[in-house]
């Protein structure tokens, strides 16, 4: 799917019989215009940040991830209406890093951009969902609260993470088993089943912790706060005084 708000990738253009000769002569008609090199659009034409992931995606084989809050978002999961540009949390995992034409393009949105391998490379709980007419690797609900909290500046927004936690009454409980079972982080893992047995959903009794590792030691998310016995873990004193 290309359509006049996409990207056409050079690589992807002679596949289709359009060699780079006659790429040069688009571009010297004016009738494509260059973004980056083999990066092209339609003259004119103003693609947004997500069809420019669709594009990229489907065209060049890549897997850039829609997730944490964003994939949330997507999917109509949110408390509050953002002020000014909304905000892309896009990941890929350790070896296959985002362009920088991609990361540093003018969008209508702000980009945040993570490299992790903390829930494996096999993608997971990653759905594609249509979006405006392109398909984009989004994050399940399920994939997208542990990428939430897994964010490096998250201490000072978990209440937030929890109003949309409250919301998750349906999610799967043989994905949240799998993914946590998977999970390298010990933060996420914990946090996790904190906020998800403190809102009483009926899935959560189907989740076996006997078989997810907690790991040892406290956790101190915030240097202040309350402390949890069940998880050793201090948490912002907000979150757990909240009913």
């Amino acid at each position: 799917m290309v359509g006049l708000d996409g990207l056409l990738f050079g690589n992807w253009l002679s596949q289709q019989g359009l060699d780079s000769k006659q790429q040069f002569k688009y571009l010297q008609s004016g009738w494509l215009e260059r973004i980056a090199r083999g990066v092209y659009k339609i003259a004119g034409s103003h693609p947004t940040l997500y069809s420019a992931i669709s594009c990229y995606n489907t065209q060049l084989s890549k897997q850039c991830i829609v997730g944490a809050r964003s994939a949330l978002e997507l999917r109509g999961y949110s408390h509050y209406v953002p002020m000014g540009k909304s905000v892309a949390f896009l990941f890929t995992d350790n070896d296959h890093k985002l362009p920088e034409w991609l990361l540093q393009g003018t969008w209508e949105m702000i980009v945040k951009y993570q490299t992790t391998s903390f829930l494996g490379d096999d993608l997971l709980g990653v759905e594609t969902q249509m979006v405006n007419g392109r398909p984009l690797l989004v994050s399940s609900p399920e994939r997208a609260m542990m990428e939430w909290l897994n964010m490096p500046s998250i201490r000072s927004s978990l209440l937030d993470v929890y109003y949309v936690m409250e919301m998750l009454s349906t999610l799967r409980p043989d994905l949240v088993q799998s993914l946590l079972e998977r999970c390298s982080s010990v933060k996420v893992k914990r946090l996790f089943m904190y906020m998800a047995e403190k809102t009483n959903f009926a899935w959560v009794e189907d989740i076996d912790k006997s078989k997810i590792d907690f790991g040892s030691g406290r956790k101190m998310i915030v240097p202040k706060g309350k402390y949890i016995k069940q998880y050793d873990m201090t948490i912002p004193t907000d979150l757990a005084e909240y009913e």
